[in-house]
């Protein structure tokens, strides 16, 4: 039962700071409205209801509740939030935030300038299952959204819509129906458009030990907060993880970095063994595994030839073909100064016929001597794949894991999982995620094909906002189903996608038969950023992208339609820039390459129908 409780009971309202993060300051002030340091974001309580708005404009209704908790009529100033830090991985390599934090009883907000968080404290648990939670967000009928059903590893589209009413895309596992068969249980992150041009992006971030993830479950209008099952009983204090929205412009949106912001500081002391960086991959062009130790040496040799780090050897390399092992594939791949990836199979959701190898990780003690076996062969990281949903027992698994593998010095990339929720602040070594719609349907299904662009110049704005994303890009060629991508659009999507293990999916022979300046593109393409800004997009059709490595501007536009576009770039409203070396742009020319050197930037450029275009600015 949700209670109000008077202004008398404000001494209640210290529970559950978070003493991991910041210290708790005096409670300095009682107010009515909760405002961002700018003053653009307010939010106001109207019964169980937080009111929202951004610049004057109304954006979002949350009802609030959870059983336990006890709310106030109003929010009392507990502390200001101000932190300074540094990521291995993403969009920004040097971070900063700075909010104010609120309490309304049992219920933490913090706002900041690019939106607001909120998680129920609860305290004095005695031995008791999590409390139910009622959150729910209201999203009319008529709000332009961008939402994708729900999956167990997050792999779907985002249609633009401006209604619940959605039949389903595919029957992927998982998918909930409403009695008249359409979507009712949605994934995260959510995009919509409450009011012209100003946009909500909703999500969560910071899941911990005894936490679940959760989704949206819709009944109308109202989208429900959903904790996924979590059975473990709790003695003591417990807090849900943070429910996110991240509000503004579409450029405070995709340049945000409130999802690590919210989350825990890295409790890995030593990263210095931590290098991100573009791996060859075999999985995509054979549409198979890698039990074949001559694809594997194609690889590898296509790693050394354009100078990438790291080799991923995928599924079934226990059942090696051609007389050889996997430490025979290790040893050949270090031979040629590439360091090897291995692929694992969870062995907690698809097992039944699925590849191998399979349940080495889920037991603490074959995990450290599977891991250390792989530190011991000179392994740089893991894949592991195919996760069975958000259920506390795959948040825990996944911390395991993430936990154990740095303790060997492991890189990580999660594949079949759930999104990201910040983990890669505080386990660096975690790479990437997958949990998105990529490259791999070409070999699935037919849908891919002629989706793929629109998908590609929603992405930036949806998935790809809150955490690296393992989309595997780049494909030159076709693997078992056609893609009409131009190349230019495909070399784009390298500098497009931000994700820490940048994977090639492409075959060897077809990079390396493309202009030497793809090659060397290739060659010296950073897979992480120091910072990024968005230049213009429109969702679903267009999109360009700056983001900066050291003295070097990547900028990547696509054409997410099939029509032909004229593209102004005006770069110096957006970025800062000194004086210019060379500029170097890799354009379409009908199936050609069109590659030209600059002394300055071009002031427009052509887009081909489902093209795209790159340009790289060296400064002085």
């Amino acid at each position: 039962m949700i209670k109000y409780l008077g202004i008398a009971l404000m001494s209640f309202l210290s529970l559950g700071i978070n003493a991991k993060t910041n210290h708790v300051t005096q409670v300095s002030q009682i107010t009515n409205q909760a405002i961002s340091p700018d003053g653009k974001i307010k939010v106001s309580v109207e019964g169980h209801s937080l009111k929202v708005s951004y610049c004057k404009r109304h954006m979002m209704d949350i009802k609030i509740g959870m059983d336990k908790a006890e709310f106030t009529p109003s929010f009392v100033t507990t502390k200001p939030i101000v932190e300074d830090y540094e990521m291995l991985t993403g969009k920004k390599s040097h971070c900063t935030n700075q909010g104010t934090e609120y309490q309304l009883g049992n219920l933490q907000l913090r706002l900041f300038n690019d939106g607001l968080a909120f998680r129920y404290v609860i305290n004095g648990l005695q031995n008791e299952k999590v409390p139910k939670e009622y959150t729910s967000y209201r999203i009319p009928e008529g709000m332009k959204r961008w939402m994708m059903e729900w999956t167990d590893a997050y792999e779907s589209l985002y249609p633009e819509m401006t209604s619940h009413k959605m039949k389903p895309k595919r029957l992927f596992q998982g998918i909930e129906l409403t009695t008249d068969g359409d979507v009712k249980r949605w994934g995260y992150p959510a995009l919509l458009e409450p009011q012209k041009d100003c946009y909500v992006l909703i999500s969560e971030a910071n899941i911990e030990r005894n936490q679940s993830a959760s989704c949206l479950y819709n009944e109308g209008e109202q989208f429900k907060v959903t904790p996924a099952e979590n059975d473990v009983k709790i003695h003591g204090n417990w807090h849900t993880p943070w429910r996110v929205l991240m509000i503004g412009k579409k450029e405070k949106i995709v340049e945000s970095t409130l999802i690590t912001d919210l989350s825990e500081p890295s409790k890995i002391k030593d990263t210095s063994w931590i290098k991100p960086g573009v791996v060859s991959w075999i999985y995509w062009a054979y549409n198979h595994g890698s039990n074949d130790y001559a694809i594997i040496q194609k690889y590898v040799d296509m790693a050394k030839a354009l100078q990438l780090p790291y080799v991923l050897i995928d599924a079934e390399w226990d059942q090696m073909k051609n007389g050889k092992t996997i430490e025979d594939a290790i040893r050949y791949a270090h031979e040629k100064g590439v360091k090897p990836m291995i692929w694992y199979n969870s062995s907690v959701g698809w097992t039944y016929g699925a590849p191998t190898p399979l349940f080495r990780l889920n037991k603490p003690e074959d995990r450290e001597k599977e891991f250390a076996w792989c530190e011991k062969l000179g392994i740089a990281g893991v894949k592991i794949d195919f996760f069975s949903g958000d259920n506390q027992m795959n948040m825990e698994y996944c911390i395991d894991l993430l936990e154990c593998a740095a303790r060997h010095h492991l890189l990580v990339n999660f594949h079949g999982a759930t999104i990201p929720r910040g983990w890669q602040r505080t386990y660096p070594n975690l790479m990437s995620t997958e949990a998105v719609y990529g490259a791999e349907w070409y070999n699935n299904v037919p849908t891919f094909t002629h989706e793929a662009a629109c998908h590609n110049a929603t992405l930036p704005f949806t998935r790809n906002v809150i955490g690296s994303m393992d989309y595997t890009p780049c494909a030159f060629s076709n693997s078992q189903h056609p893609h009409i991508t131009t190349n230019a659009h495909e070399l784009a999507l390298t500098v497009l996608f931000e994700s820490g293990l940048q994977h090639l999916a492409d075959k060897p022979e077809s990079y390396l038969t493309q202009p030497q300046e793809v090659q060397s593109f290739l060659s010296q393409l950073p897979s992480t950023w120091d910072e990024t800004k968005l230049i213009k997009g429109d969702i679903g059709k267009n999109v360009i992208i700056a983001r900066r490595k050291g003295k070097t501007w990547f900028v990547a536009g696509i054409n997410g339609t099939d029509q032909n576009y004229i593209v102004k770039c005006c770069l110096n409203q957006k970025i800062k820039l000194s004086s210019i070396q060379e500029v170097t742009v890799f354009e379409d020319n009908s199936k050609e390459w069109k590659i030209s050197k600059y002394k300055k930037i071009p002031s427009t450029f052509h887009e081909w129908p489902n093209g795209g275009f790159v340009m790289v600015i060296q400064q002085g």
